[in-house]
């Protein structure tokens, strides 16, 4: 078994941790703010306040920062002087709330979306995953997907793309112009859910994967959006390590100073009238034996 530490307490909803310039970053849904903390959890700073609602975050290579504003179906990007620009509009190629993604080396960001009205409980439908290139241009490069979710991308350039309703995490080769090729299965926990009401979709899985991190042997660290549990993967699917957290957990991710804290973003649930009513989230973390490897 290993300890839990609180870094962080009194948020409503944390999303996407990215561990960057000696800080662990977060996305506070409902207060919509991105925050910033020193791996001790001092020196918290706010680093955007994003009235759409923010999640999945990255940086281009320059160092400026992008921002997922959910529900007016942005990217924006922090200039130098703070202030927040669209990067990119997304509402013509999404059928649910953008969330989760993953900016490789050259400022290409893959953005995953809903695909249906989660939070009002909408049947479930598969959607699309998107590469926003570093001048804003928006292409889709992948379909069929169940809910993208989080995503990381290897040293070798393979993309890791959690499908929380596909009972699955997808692999896909990054080539060398930002196209998606040799799609295939990197670990299953079940069949695709039967049947597209919601929650009989939710009861038929497995997993529910949710963010995700790397580590240094090639291993994903995934947060189990049901279960309340991390596990550590390989591909295939074989678990080397489970977590159990005590509550709900949503995302996670490797960080610190030596590469070796794992930071989970803990909340009782994901209900959005829940969540946004009170201050009951947390980022926790605890120490693991393999650092962190690719990226975020």
């Amino acid at each position: 078994m290993r300890e839990f530490g609180t870094v962080m307490d009194g948020l409503s909803y944390l999303e996407c941790p990215r561990w960057h310039e000696d800080r662990i970053w977060v996305s506070d849904f409902y207060t919509h703010q991105v925050l910033s903390v020193r791996e001790d959890g001092s020196d918290l700073r706010l680093e955007a306040e994003v009235p759409g609602q923010p999640s999945g975050l990255g940086w281009l290579p320059d160092g400026r920062l992008l921002i997922v504003s959910q529900h007016d179906n942005r990217l924006l990007r922090r200039e130098p002087d703070g202030s927040l620009a669209t990067h990119a509009d997304l509402s013509a190629h999404v059928t649910g709330e953008p969330n989760d993604m993953v900016v490789d080396g050259q400022g290409r960001a893959f953005v995953g979306n809903f695909g249906f009205d989660l939070m009002a409980g909408a049947p479930v439908e598969p959607t699309v995953l998107l590469r926003v290139d570093p001048d804003g241009t928006v292409t889709q490069v992948a379909d069929d997907m169940w809910f993208p979710n989080g995503s990381v991308i290897t040293d070798d350039d393979v993309l890791l793309v959690d499908e929380t309703f596909g009972n699955r995490i997808t692999a896909f080769d990054v080539d060398a112009d930002g196209t998606l090729t040799n799609r295939r299965v990197w670990a299953s926990f079940g069949e695709l859910p039967g049947d597209r009401d919601l929650q009989a979709a939710l009861g038929q899985l497995k997993v529910a994967p949710d963010g995700c991190g790397l580590d240094a042997e090639g291993a994903l660290w995934v947060a189990d959006a049901l279960a309340g549990r991390v596990l550590r993967l390989r591909e295939g699917g074989e678990v080397l390590e489970e977590l159990p957290v005590g509550t709900g957990v949503f995302a996670c991710m490797l960080g610190g100073s030596d590469g070796r804290t794992l930071f989970l973003c803990s909340a009782p649930d994901f209900d959005r009238a829940a969540r946004s009513a009170a201050r009951e989230a947390r980022l926790l973390s605890c120490r693991v034996d393999v650092p962190h490897g690719g990226r975020p």
